[in-house]
């Protein structure tokens, strides 16, 4: 597909990383020459210098065949401005990332408006993963499938667990719990495992299973599924009004510090279900009188990442809350995932991944049979739900069967909304969705999972 990005950050920097490797013509519009610099030396990607939002530049980026326009840049009105104009001259899908939540509350007035296919809030949809991660806090991620039926889960087996030591074939047999896992991480090793694996404390395990089930293996390997019924809050932005909102049909007591008095106003005005307390999240002895060694979960959500880390190592040495860390830089993404930080949100990849899946479904409709698509790991290994057609060359053979690639696990079987934990005897019918978790990138077909 011949794709447009307006806006060259790192939402749109990350975009055109993942659509170039998948193929896509990708043209990338800035007014910032050192932004598209980088985009120039190490992408295969058009760049055009200029204002995104201007009927001149568009023509020059080819808005007239292009088939989708994406506008990310920081101003929510030069994101609609630039779709407004691509779809009167190209008339293409257009996607943009709209952030006020004045503006989010009239989404659907401005989509109909604009003609908008997608509106994306990156705080919102991280205010969405937090709250999926606070109602199952043994998880550190969490995706759902199968239109929710099945779900995603990853976690880090502590110490003393069942499942220290254990080989991957022995899950079913020892603690008869139908899940599958499909992905493990050891350090800067990540493994597809077979049934031989042995797993260790230590280790970030991926697996999927129908929600009961996740619930009952998570009980069986002796890790604890005890609900939350409070969360402290550092930062009262717009992550942390969207995630106090998202959390107010539940009993959670939200607990809500920011350094901004008139800030803090606004909020005991707009969550009045909420505790706000204006302070310096940054000073241990504010955070010890608040009640951080009592908290059931603790959120630090500034705008400043070096602040966001620091208090939740400290969070983590004073307590055992679920902890959530909010990140806006990308870079130095290994070392981060080393530290305790509990699950750690990347509202800008988010955003990407949300985007992407969008792709992901016009390559539906334009061919490909790709439902839905998660990133388990970075740009290491994905997840993929197809959708089983008529002429698929496999259907009907057992799995076991299968001439499948190296590091490819067929996880889960959707069929007429039973689920299925697939076995080496099952076989795919033609209208199945099927989950498959893998280390190949950018498959589109599921004809693609055969050698």
């Amino acid at each position: 597909m011949k794709i447009i990005i307006t806006g060259c950050g790192k939402v749109g920097r990350t975009l055109a990383e993942q659509l170039s490797r998948e193929n896509h013509d990708v043209t990338v519009i800035d007014q910032n020459p050192e932004a598209l610099q980088y985009v120039a030396d190490n992408l295969d990607a058009m760049c055009v210098v200029g204002n995104g939002a201007v009927f001149r530049t568009q023509i020059e980026a080819g808005v007239e065949e292009a088939d989708l326009m994406i506008a990310t840049t920081s101003s929510d009105e030069l994101n609609m401005l630039c779709c407004l104009i691509a779809k009167k001259a190209g008339n293409c899908h257009t996607v943009a990332r709209i952030r006020n939540p004045e503006y989010y509350q009239e989404i659907r007035y401005i989509r109909g408006e604009l003609n908008l296919s997608m509106a994306i809030n990156p705080e919102r949809a991280a205010a969405m993963e937090i709250a999926r991660l606070l109602r199952f806090p043994s998880a550190i991620k969490i995706e759902p499938f199968a239109k929710g039926r099945v779900e995603l889960l990853k976690f880090v087996i502590p110490r003393e667990s069942a499942l220290d030591q254990m080989r991957v074939s022995e899950v079913v047999e020892k603690l008869r719990s139908n899940v599958l896992i499909c992905a493990v991480e050891r350090g800067d090793m990540v493994v597809i495992p077979d049934g031989n694996f042995r797993m260790q404390s230590g280790d970030k395990i991926s697996f999927i299973a129908p929600h009961k089930d996740s619930a009952d293996f998570f009980k069986k390997a002796g890790i604890g599924t005890s609900t939350i019924k409070s969360v402290m809050i550092v930062g009262g932005g717009r992550l942390a009004y969207y995630l106090a909102k998202t959390l107010s049909d539940t009993r959670m007591k939200i607990k809500i510090i920011d350094r901004d008095e008139r800030r803090c106003r606004e909020l005991s005005e707009l969550l009045p279900g909420a505790m706000i307390i204006h302070g310096d999240g940054t000073d241990q002895r504010l955070l010890l009188e608040e009640g951080i060694g009592s908290a059931g979960a603790f959120a630090s959500l500034t705008g400043v990442d070096e602040e966001n880390i620091m208090m939740s190592l400290y969070a983590a040495s004073e307590s055992d809350a679920k902890i959530i860390t909010k990140v806006g830089r990308i870079a130095f993404e290994n070392v981060i995932n080393s530290l305790n930080l509990g699950s750690v949100i990347y509202p800008k990849l988010l955003t990407a991944d949300i985007i992407l899946q969008y792709v992901r479904a016009m390559q539906n409709s334009m061919g490909s049979n790709v439902e839905t698509l998660y990133k388990i790991v970075a740009d290491k290994v994905e997840a993929l739900e197809f959708r089983v057609k008529k002429d698929a060359p496999m259907l009907g053979i057992p799995l076991e069967k299968l001439n499948l690639k190296d590091n490819l696990l067929v996880a889960c079987i959707n069929r007429n909304g039973t689920i299925i934990t697939p076995r080496g005897q099952d076989t795919l019918e033609a209208g199945d969705t099927v989950i498959v978790v893998t280390t190949h990138t950018g498959l589109n077909d599921l004809k693609d999972i055969l050698r």
